[in-house]
């Protein structure tokens, strides 16, 4: 394994860092304003809309060459390898909001990639050009209410064929970005075939304009009590949803395979970020316990907070280069062989992050748990990552089981 970043790699890189301390970093106060400003909450959604400075620093992205970088191997987007995008989606995560400047932001990123690897010229020509342009935004409607989803075996919301059409219905929550009003296309995973005798066989994705008779979005649900508006995460009726039969992805029972095509990038994305999160959170606890000085001599003085320090610095270098090397698996051998490599940096990483940042909000003591230094929205984006894209437990299952496979004839 070679993580030497090449010259192409190295200059983006240089090039985000710069954009992000010219415009990014100055710019965090004046986001948090105008979100306020815009009175969102929860309660008001339906007013949602686009943050100005976003779309003030939009353009200037796309005239400085960092647009569109997340999609690997494709005419469309940077061309990078999941290996070498990694370091560039750390620098981005370090802001949680600025990955949407480089139109790089989740879950359009997955969806892009979707469209791009199993989209149909037209599905392609309706939907990948407008999102790649940054025009439209995009949801991903998966996980349900009423099941328990972390088995997408259990997804019930059926996708029947009527003549020329799909008819769609179910109920499905936690989809996140449909809170967006410029939110347009849904893709929507569920049954076209409960009964079929293989149970990965049974699911379809497919898509779906927002504005289709019979979906409705009921509300947005708070994480942590934020709103993460104007992104939100959103519970969806689909009550009689039709959908021409061309919007279906690939062919029924397909669904599975796009998943696995989808969630394994998605998965780098959201370790990477961590990543970065945390190393900002390290950052502020360092800077933090220089200046505090309780008991007359500087917090950074005392055994516990260097060996906090210490082992952050350990754990933030451990969860990168597994990141790092799962990266480069995929690269080299697929999502498929390197499901294991993927879901250890799952579990790894936001478990790293949410520690780190505790102890960081441990040093700032009271103000650490205010909105005040950001670190209470890092935690509980930390926390609620070690649920997205499949729970702990899921991918620790999954890990044990290709490591028992060594030693049996289970079939994995």
């Amino acid at each position: 394994m070679d993580f030497d970043q090449s010259p192409k790699v190295k200059d983006l890189s240089d090039r985000l860092t710069t954009f992000m301390e010219n415009h990014i970093y100055n710019n965090q106060d004046v986001y948090a304003k105008q979100l306020q400003d815009m009175g969102y909450g929860v309660e008001h959604w339906e007013n949602w809309g686009a943050v100005p400075i976003i779309e003030e620093l939009k353009p200037k992205a796309r005239e400085a060459g960092l647009w569109n970088l997340f999609l690997p191997e494709s005419g469309r987007g940077g061309g990078l390898t999941n290996l070498e995008y990694a370091p560039l989606c750390e620098i981005m995560g370090r802001a949680p909001w600025s990955a949407e400047v480089f139109n790089c932001s989740a879950p359009d990123t997955g969806n892009m990639e979707t469209l791009e690897r199993f989209g149909t010229d037209a599905q392609k020509n309706e939907w990948m050009e407008p999102l790649l342009a940054g025009e439209i935004r995009s949801c991903f409607s998966m996980t349900e209410p009423d099941v328990a989803s972390s088995d997408a075996r259990n997804i019930s919301l059926t996708i029947t064929r009527d003549g020329d059409e799909y008819v769609i219905n179910g109920r499905k929550w936690w989809t996140s970005g449909s809170g967006d009003d410029r939110c347009k296309l849904f893709i929507v995973m569920g049954k076209t075939d409960p009964d079929g005798e293989d149970p990965y066989r049974q699911q379809s994705m497919i898509l779906v304009p927002r504005n289709t008779s019979g979906l409705t979005i009921k509300r947005m649900i708070p994480v942590f009590g934020f709103s993460d508006a104007p992104h939100g995460h959103g519970e969806i009726l689909y009550d009689n949803v039709r959908v021409p039969v061309a919007n279906i992805l690939l062919g029924e029972g397909r669904g599975f395979e796009i998943a696995q095509g989808r969630l394994g990038p998605g998965r780098i994305h959201h370790c990477m970020r961590m990543i970065g999160q945390a190393e900002v959170a390290l950052e502020k606890m360092c800077k933090r316990v220089l200046e505090r000085r309780p008991f007359g001599k500087p917090l950074s003085d005392q055994g516990v907070t260097r060996e906090r320090i210490a082992q952050s610095r350990i754990l933030i270098d451990q969860a990168r280069l597994l990141t790092l090397k799962a990266a480069d698996r995929m690269d080299k051998v697929g999502n498929k062989e390197a499901r294991k490599d993927i879901g250890m940096i799952k579990v790894v990483a936001p478990n790293m992050a949410a520690q780190v940042i505790d102890w960081a909000i441990q040093a700032h003591g009271a103000a650490g748990v205010s909105n005040d230094f950001g670190l209470s929205y890092a935690y509980a984006r930390a926390r609620a990552i070690r649920l997205a894209d499949g729970p702990d437990e899921v991918h620790q299952n999954q890990i044990a089981r290709l490591e028992l496979k060594r030693y049996t004839n289970e079939r994995v």
